[in-house]
């Protein structure tokens, strides 16, 4: 059995929210509505008796004094009506929470497929057309990367019905599986494989981008095409062609984010007539810079560890290291400034986390750069070539990004402490948001410097955290292109803070009991970049993926190890 619990104010009580969301409209769209209210809709899938979903409607959703709930339909006395929610495997925070409360209320579990899954109903009044409706609910109210909406107007509301019961269930008729990839192809298909990523089965298309030049693709036939390759792959019951899962974990190897190919390219700097080649950014600015600060420092030098962790080790005294991250977070911020500012941030608190044996995670920063908010909304460019997907508003962005931080740090317990806001027209087309957080370990655990960790072979591979799902895959190789039409939505996963916030408590006591010998987060490659990490340290690695947790059945191998998944580490 289905159920619905919405939640709304009683008479009287103002909707403050509802009230912000008025004026967005108003000054973001040029749109006028008298007034707007929010109404809270849990949907239960889980066959319970009406006494205990009583229960749980008056004990859980329900603040008595200023709220009403009902199973019924609460809407009334609107023009229209938006109900937005997450499209099926997108992460919902809210739904999963109110899961876990209602198991520990009722002292029961939820099985396989049963779940709470929340959304939200906007009931618009104004003299406003559905056309203007579907503006307000694109503009505004939902972010069509990750949600879905449905609009309904007064005269076709159906009180005893309301908006019906939709469960945004991942139904995925698929039976998991690992294909070989022939490489040995033309040049054409191999610059489109490399483009576009591996083809489907069946109606299935494109996986998403490997984000691999011709050259490198050519590279990675040729290796698979090497004699004594193909008779250690035959002895190890592998075909002479790679297969899904060593394809992706290439690409994402490979890709911008991992490998940074443009700062540690071979680049041609030209300044009027003077020509200039640079052998890495990187290496040459970048870090000889910190190489000359610490030489010059001398024996004052109070740096730890620098470029050879997840963030920089620095000395604060003779008993603690600061380890200290910032990192960027541009395009999923584009495409969904709320989910891809709170990856942003929970994703770069798990690098001092990550970082030596793992340290206290103790400030968060940020760094925006976006368009004016006064830019009117005709004027946005579009990403797509027919003139459908038009760039998010600048003000949506400042606001999404802004929140997504904001509830990243909070929920974590972690405040945000300072940062810097620049406006200027040309981040319209991407914004820039730049992310951090500064760490604080002990300089010692165990009488051992508490910057160095090492995987030994025999170790367990441990992975804990949140769970597997379709989200955050191709984070990493999406990294390497820029932003456009096709942009995988698949590629911006929303951070859980509050899982985050459980699994880095528990780490630090875990730590202090010298209970693993080496931790990193599973950053945009998930498994893939993790263990591949760490597997250099024990010189290799066997790898069970049947024992990872996932939000759904039906991933094929390849989706479980390079889906990013958010607030997860590996353990040595």
């Amino acid at each position: 059995m289905v159920v619905r619990i919405e939640v709304g104010f009683k008479a009287g009580i103002r909707d403050v929210a509802g009230e912000t969301l008025r004026r967005r409209i108003v000054e973001d769209l040029g749109i006028k509505v008298d007034s707007v209210r929010i109404i809270n809709v849990y949907t239960i899938d889980k066959e319970l008796s009406p006494a205990r979903i009583e229960d749980v409607r008056r004990e859980i959703f329900t603040d008595p004094v200023i709220q009403e709930s009902s199973i019924i339909p609460l809407a009334e006395d609107f023009d229209w009506v938006v109900e937005v929610g997450y499209r099926p495997g997108v992460t919902d925070n809210t739904g999963r929470t109110s899961r876990e409360a209602v198991e520990d209320l009722l002292k029961t579990k939820f099985g396989p497929g049963e779940a709470v899954y929340a959304s939200r109903q906007y009931l618009l009044k104004g003299k406003v057309g559905r056309e203007e409706v579907e503006s307000i609910a694109r503009g505004v109210l939902a972010n069509e990367i990750i949600e879905r909406w449905e609009i309904r107007r007064f005269d076709r509301w159906d009180k005893r019905v309301g908006m019906g019961i939709y469960v945004p269930k991942v139904e995925l008729n698929h039976e998991p599986r690992v294909e070989e990839v022939d490489l040995n192809i033309s040049d054409e298909e191999l610059e489109r494989l490399g483009r576009e990523g591996i083809p489907g089965k069946g109606e299935e298309g494109r996986r998403g981008p490997l984000a691999l030049s011709l050259e490198e693709m050519k590279t990675i036939r040729d290796y698979f095409n090497r004699p004594e390759g193909i008779r250690e792959r035959k002895k190890a019951g592998l075909g002479r062609n790679p297969t899904d899962v060593e394809l992706e974990s290439i690409a994402q190897t490979q890709s911008e984010h991992c490998k940074h190919k443009i700062f540690n390219g071979i680049l041609e700097y030209r300044e009027g007539s003077r020509v200039e080649e640079i052998d890495s950014l990187f290496k040459t600015y970048i870090k000889r810079a910190t190489d000359e600060v610490r030489k010059k420092a001398g024996k004052g030098d109070w740096c730890v560890s620098v470029f050879g962790d997840n963030s920089g080790v620095v000395r604060l005294n003779e008993d603690w290291n600061l380890a200290f991250k910032v990192e960027t977070h541009n395009s999923p911020s584009a495409l969904d400034p709320y989910g891809g500012a709170i990856t942003g941030i929970v994703g770069v608190n798990r690098d001092p986390l990550g970082t030596g044996m793992g340290s206290k995670l103790i400030l968060n920063m940020y760094g925006y750069c976006f368009a004016p908010p006064s830019v009117k909304a005709e004027s946005l460019p579009y990403r797509a070539k027919n003139r459908e997907k038009q760039l998010l508003h600048p003000r949506r962005v400042f606001e999404g990004v802004r929140k997504g931080v904001e509830d990243g740090g909070n929920k974590s317990g972690i405040p945000t402490a300072w940062g810097f806001l620049r406006f200027d027209e040309g981040y319209l087309g991407k914004p820039l948001v730049y992310v951090g957080t500064l760490g604080i370990m002990p300089a010692r655990i165990g009488g051992k410097p508490s910057h160095a960790k090492r995987a030994k072979p025999g170790d367990l591979i441990v992975m804990m955290g949140g769970r597997i799902g379709k989200d955050g895959i191709h984070g990493a190789t999406f990294s390497s292109e820029s932003l456009h039409e096709g942009s995988p939505a698949t590629a911006v996963q929303i951070g859980d803070p509050l899982t985050q916030k459980k699994m880095h408590d528990m780490l630090l006591e875990a730590r202090d009991l010298e209970l693993y010998d080496s931790i990193t987060d599973n950053g945009a490659g998930g498994l893939s970049c993790s263990v591949g990490e760490m597997a250099r340290e024990s010189g290799g690695c066997l790898v069970d993926l049947t024992g990872a947790p996932l939000k759904y059945e039906g991933l094929d191998p390849w989706e479980i190890w390079v889906s990013e998944a958010q607030e997860r580490m590996t353990l040595a």
